[in-house]
């Protein structure tokens, strides 16, 4: 996600700017190259565009769900499974504003050791909770000074995909029993047929290969079910709003999905 979000930032005209996203990828060796592809392997090359693709406009996507949380006056965000997310960083947020980054120890301890040696200030106030989304993380979250009683923000980018139906219920569950009134959210689902057309043939130990679960056919109503008014928007629909089109096949027309924003009643 580093390498791509570094790239999008290169574009002469980028969907959003992330300026430490290239000092990620290169820590994690995967900046400039990446790993190389059979020349005559046309569908795997197409696979990585596509996923990358949907990268950049999902994160624009959930950039803008942010600034319009913050509009409305909320200043408390939570970011699921964090990993290399710079948005304390490279976001303007209003006063007042704390962020938390929930992600295991792991890629929160080499994402310090980057944001050291980058000299990296925050634009807001940043807290950052090591514990496994497995593990009672609301707890963790509560402890870190995380307020259930004001609005809050929650962000679960490229999450839900990794997690098994049962689980990704629970994580419902608990985000919504720490949201007050007016709360947002803003969820990527895995799109119908996407583990079967991208996770069937991936290289073992990919991202792609630990894919495990889709959106429900009705993700508005899905929500509904957990207290969530939500609106869902396709990868196709939004990327044509930002005027970054890309080939789109039988399967992806008419489905319903991908991006989901909702508000807590």
């Amino acid at each position: 996600m580093a390498r791509v979000r570094a790239l999008e930032t290169e574009r002469e005209n980028p969907l959003f700017r992330d300026p430490l996203a290239r000092a990620f990828a290169a820590a994690g060796g995967l900046w400039p190259a990446s790993s190389p592809l059979p020349p005559d392997d046309e569908a795997a090359r197409r696979r990585r565009l596509a996923v990358s693709w949907s990268i950049v406009i999902r994160t624009r996507f959930l950039d803008e769900l942010l600034q319009q949380a913050s509009a409305s006056g909320i200043r408390q965000v939570v970011l699921l499974g964090a990993g290399m997310d710079s948005r304390a960083f490279r976001m303007d947020w209003p006063e007042g504003t704390r962020l938390f980054e929930v992600d295991t120890a792991t890629p929160l301890d080499f994402k310090a050791s980057v944001l050291r040696q980058e000299r990296a200030v925050a634009r807001c106030e940043r807290i950052t909770v090591a514990v496994d989304l497995r593990d009672d993380w609301p707890g963790a979250l509560a402890a870190a000074g995380h307020d259930p009683a004001v609005p809050t923000v929650w962000i679960a980018e490229g999450l839900l995909i990794y997690l098994p139906e049962d689980a990704v219920e629970l994580l419902l569950a608990r985000i919504g029993a720490r949201s007050a009134p007016g709360s947002r959210m803003g969820l990527t689902l895995g799109s119908r047929g996407v583990v079967e057309r991208f996770g069937k043939d991936a290289a073992p130990g990919s991202a792609a290969s630990l894919w495990v679960s889709e959106m429900p056919d009705d993700p508005v109503d899905w929500l509904a079910g957990h207290g969530w008014e939500a609106d869902s928007r396709t990868l196709h629909e939004c990327a044509a709003a930002y005027g970054r089109p890309f080939g789109t096949t039988p399967q992806s027309e008419g489905r319903p999905g991908g991006l989901i924003s909702a508000i807590r009643r």
